[in-house]
Order: C-alpha cells, then structure tokens, then sequence
C-alpha cells in the first residue's frame, strides 16, 4: 500500500501530502469499527477511516480531526472526491481544543502508538506514530469528555501496547466491549489489536483472533469477508 494514491471500491485515497499513508492497520479498524449516527475520527490522515465509516454506515455524518495541516487538506481533498464529501467535515485542530455542539456515539482512531522507541527524524512521521504527541491517558481523557452515554470507542494498537491501553480505558471508566487479536499469518506472533470501549459494566466482552493471511499468503477468509466491500482485488 504505498505510492500516490490507494484506489478502493467507492473511492480513492490520494497521500503524497501525508506522512502516514494508507496501511493495513486503517483498512482494519475502518472495516471493522462500531458506528453510529455522529461519527468522531481521531487523527484522520488521509480520510481513510472517516470514508470507510461513510461507505458502511449509510445515514452517518462524520467528523475527522487532525493536528498536521497538510494531511487535513489532503483529507478534505479525498473526502470532496468521494460520493460521500457531504458527509464529511475535517477539522485542522488538536483533540484537546476540540469542543463540538453535540457528543458522538462513535468515536474511532487508530491512534500514534510508538511510546519507548527513538522518535523517526521526520517531524511529521513522529507526530503520527510517536505517542508523545498523544499519549493514551490523553487520548482517552477526551475520548470520554466526546463519548455519548451508549457510545462506543474503537481503536487499533499493536499487540505490545495492548494492556497499556485497556488500563487507560480503565481508568477512564471505558471497558473492553470487543476484542480481535490477528496475526498475520497463522505462524506467526500475535501483532495487532482490534479494541472496541463503551461505559456499560457489566457487558461480556466478545473476544476472538484471526489471521491477515492463510498459509499461501492470499487472504484469509475473515479478512476477505471483512474488505470485500473495500478492496478491488
């Protein structure tokens, strides 16, 4: 997934002005994600998760939020381009100074998760991978100030991150509703996690694991089925 542009079934995803390009781990939490009527996507990047979010939920209106300016101008480009621009809103502002009019029952991120490792020389790569410049305590301080009642938060994070993560949910009275580890081959070590939070306590959390790909290296089953509205090939 690299290049100028990642064409999918409905739209295409143009990132020559992003730092973050399209990359597996958007596709996922864009597929898979709870939705709702008003949607909140956190650090958008290229619109990617705000126009998959658009495409499955039919009635949505979404908000997509950014810190780097020029991605949000990309956002907006993508989005306008898309036969759900009249949908989408994308915001040039930071999480903490974002106040809106009405809470959000949807809430999505695929959030910078890089928390002890060397920062990338790159300002802009840094900021969208390095959790400094989000931390999960901070991210999950606003996630619940932005949250409706019955409102759900979705996010992905690699595997090393995950109880780091869930404690911050934790502590922000935000429990694990749905839970899906994957590899990315059978074979291999568990990578990434799908984690969906809402306030309710109590809720027997829906926990499974699955793979990218099968032991040929074409996609597996659950992830064809979970892409197939997305993905051309």
């Amino acid at each position: 997934m690299a290049g100028n542009s990642f064409t999918f079934k409905q739209f295409t995803v143009r990132q020559e002005a992003c730092a973050m390009k399209v990359g597996t781990d958007g596709v996922l939490i864009g597929a898979w994600a709870s939705g709702g009527h008003r949607i909140l996507d956190i650090g958008t990047g290229t619109g990617l998760i705000a126009l998959m979010m658009a495409q499955r939920f039919s009635q949505a209106l979404i908000t997509a939020i950014d810190i780097d300016h020029e991605a949000c101008a990309q956002a907006r480009d993508n989005a306008s381009a898309s036969p759900f621009g009249t949908r989408i809103e994308v915001l040039d502002t930071p999480l903490q100074a974002y106040t809106p009019p009405t809470l959000f029952d949807s809430i999505v991120s695929n959030p910078p998760y890089f928390q002890n490792s060397l920062r990338n020389p790159d300002a802009r790569k840094a900021a969208a991978r390095h959790s400094d410049s989000l931390p999960f305590g901070v991210l999950f301080s606003h996630v619940a100030r932005l949250l409706s009642a019955d409102g759900v938060f979705s996010a992905v994070v690699p595997t090393e991150s995950v109880s780091d993560f869930i404690a911050e949910g934790s502590m922000h009275s935000l429990s694990v509703v749905r839970r899906c580890d994957i590899r990315t081959t059978p074979r291999k070590p568990l990578r990434r996690c799908l984690l969906s939070f809402a306030r309710r306590c109590g809720t027997a959390m829906e926990r499974s694991e699955q793979t990218l790909q099968a032991a040929d290296g074409t996609r597996s089953e659950w992830y064809a089925r979970l892409t197939a509205d997305f993905y051309i090939k």
